[in-house]
C-alpha cells in the first residue's frame, strides 16, 4: 500500500511509496499524522505533480469496497467491515429497561403516549445510519487524501421489487441489456455467498435451480431460485426420494435477503451525499471484470469499478478495516444482583467489562506467536482474549482454551474503534492477512 502525502498546508499531494516515505521521515522532511490510513506531512513547501486519480467504491450491506488508482497503477485497495449488531443490542437494551422498571416502578403511570408521534425529515433506523455514516466517513477520509479525485460508486447490483415483480419491464434504474436475466442469477450467488447449497463447496460453477420445478408450475422469481453446483445438479438428483426432489416436497426456503431495504435507502442517501460522483451497477461491473479476465472476488470487482486497464501494476497489497464494539456499557448489570452485601450502585463491575489490565486496552493491537491480533477482553488477572482481524482466536500452541497471559503480549499499537490490518504484495497473489 502507497503511504498517502500531504503538504504543509493540510492539502493532498499524490501517494509515494513506503521507501520514499521512510526517507522522508529519516530526514526529518516531514512527520507521520495519521497510522491508518498510514499518512505523512511534508515540512517544506511543496505543491507536488498531480496526476488523474480514480476511486472505486463498492457499496455492500455490510461491507464497503475501495481501490485507488491513477494511470494503470493501483496505489490502494481494500475492505472495510460494518458492525451488523446495532439492532439486536437495541432490542436487548430494551428488554433490560422494561424488566428492570418492573421491578423498580412496578407502580409507575403509563407513559407511551408522550413520544413524538411524527419522526423528523430525514430520519433513518439506527442500524441503517450508523452504516451509512461509517460508509461515508471512510470515503471521505480516502478521498480527503488524494488531490482532485474521480469518484466511482457502484450503488447496488439489483433492484429487489424488479427481480420479484417484472424485471422485464420499466427498465429505468438499470439500464443494460443484462439488468433482468443477469440481475437475477448474481442476486441468487451473492445470497448464497456463492456456494452450492447441496455441498457447501466455493469455487464451483454454479447454476440456479428451480427448487419447485418448472414443470410442477414453479416460477423464476428470486424466492425460487438456489445456487447448486453442476457436480449436485444432476439428472439422479431431480429424481424422486432425492435431495432436489425433497426440497421441493419439504417447500425450502432459501436465504432470505434482509438487506434490501437498507441497499434501497442507501442509493438515495449516496444520491443526495456526492452528486458530483460517477454511478454504476452491478451488472456493468461484471462485464468490466470479464474483459479484464479477473476472476470472480470481492476485490476484483472493486479493481474493476475504478475503470483500470487489463495491464495494470498492483504492488499495492490489500487492507482490511474492521469496526469493533468496544464499550459494552451496562449491559452486565442485565441480571438483577439479589442477596449481595453491597448495593449495585458501590459493588464492582463486572470482570467481563474490563477495559484496561496492566497496561493494556481492549482492542490494542498486539503481536503473539508471530500473529498480529487484537485484545477483545480480558479475564482473570493477568490474561485476555486476543482474535485475528477475521475473528479467529490465537491461542497457544497445544492448547485449547483461549487465555493467553499478558507476558507473551507485544503491543503495536493503541486503537479506537477501528481494526486495521495490511497484507503486503506477494508474487504469487496469495497473502494471509492474519500475519500481517
Amino acid at each position: 500500500m502507497f503511504v498517502f502525502v500531504i503538504n504543509k498546508h493540510g492539502k493532498a499531494l499524490m501517494p509515494c511509496s513506503q521507501r520514499k516515505a521512510r526517507i522522508l521521515l529519516k530526514t526529518k522532511k516531514a512527520k507521520i499524522i495519521k497510522y491508518q490510513p498510514f499518512t505523512i506531512q511534508l515540512l517544506y513547501g511543496s505543491y507536488g505533480y498531480k496526476q488523474k486519480v480514480k476511486v472505486g467504491i463498492h457499496l455492500g450491506a455490510r461491507r464497503l469496497g475501495i481501490a485507488i488508482q491513477s494511470n494503470n497503477h493501483v496505489l490502494a485497495k481494500g475492505e472495510i467491515e460494518l458492525r451488523d449488531d446495532i439492532k439486536n443490542n437495541l432490542e436487548s437494551r430494551k428488554v433490560y429497561r422494561r424488566n428492570r422498571r418492573n421491578r423498580k416502578c412496578r407502580y409507575r403511570k403509563a407513559r407511551f403516549l408522550n413520544r413524538i408521534s411524527s419522526k423528523r425529515e430525514g430520519w433513518l433506523p439506527p442500524s441503517i445510519r450508523s452504516r451509512s455514516e461509517n460508509m461515508f466517513h471512510w470515503i471521505d477520509r480516502f478521498c480527503s487524501l488524494i488531490p482532485d479525485p474521480t469518484l466511482i460508486i457502484q450503488i447496488g447490483k439489483f433492484d429487489f421489487q424488479k427481480i420479484i415483480n417484472s424485471p422485464h419491464q420499466n427498465q429505468g434504474d438499470q439500464k443494460d441489456e443484462l439488468c433482468s436475466y443477469y440481475n437475477t442469477r448474481y442476486f441468487v450467488f451473492t445470497r448464497d455467498h456463492y456456494t452450492c447449497q447441496v455441498c457447501r463447496k466455493k469455487n464451483k460453477i454454479l447454476n440456479t435451480h428451480h427448487i419447485i420445478y418448472r414443470s410442477h408450475g414453479g416460477s423464476n422469481c428470486a424466492s425460487n431460485l438456489i445456487s447448486v453446483c453442476t457436480d449436485c445438479h444432476t439428472n439422479e438428483n431431480h429424481q424422486k426420494g432425492q435431495i432436489l426432489w425433497r426440497w421441493m416436497m419439504d417447500k425450502k426456503s432459501p436465504l432470505i435477503y434482509k438487506e434490501s431495504p437498507f441497499i434501497h435507502t442507501l442509493r438515495k442517501q449516496i444520491f443526495l451525499k456526492y452528486p458530483n460522483a460517477e454511478f454504476t451497477y452491478g451488472s456493468m461491473t461484471v462485464l468490466k471484470r470479464k474483459r479484464l479476465g479477473l476472476e470472480k472476488s470481492y476485490m476484483n470487482d472493486v479493481l474493476a469499478l475504478s475503470d483500470i486497464r487489463k495491464y495494470y501494476e498492483d504492488r499495492s497489497g490489500v487492507f482490511k478495516i474492521k469496526q469493533f464494539r468496544k464499550k459494552k456499557r451496562s449491559l452486565h448489570e442485565a441480571t438483577a444482583r439479589k442477596g449481595r452485601k453491597t448495593k449495585n450502585i458501590t459493588s464492582k463491575r463486572n470482570e467481563k467489562n474490563t477495559k484496561q489490565l496492566k497496561g493494556f486496552f481492549l482492542n490494542d493491537k498486539v503481536r503473539l506467536y508471530n500473529k498480529l491480533g487484537y485484545i477483545t477482553g480480558f479475564t482473570g488477572k493477568n490474561s485476555a482474549y486476543v482474535k485475528t482481524i477475521d475473528n479467529e482466536y490465537i491461542i497457544m500452541p497445544n492448547k485449547n482454551y483461549k487465555q493467553v497471559s499478558l507476558s507473551h503480549l507485544e503491543r503495536i499499537c493503541h486503537n479506537n474503534n477501528w481494526q486495521f490490518a495490511h497484507s503486503p504484495y506477494v508474487n504469487d497473489g496469495r497473502s494471509s492477512i492474519n500475519n500481517m
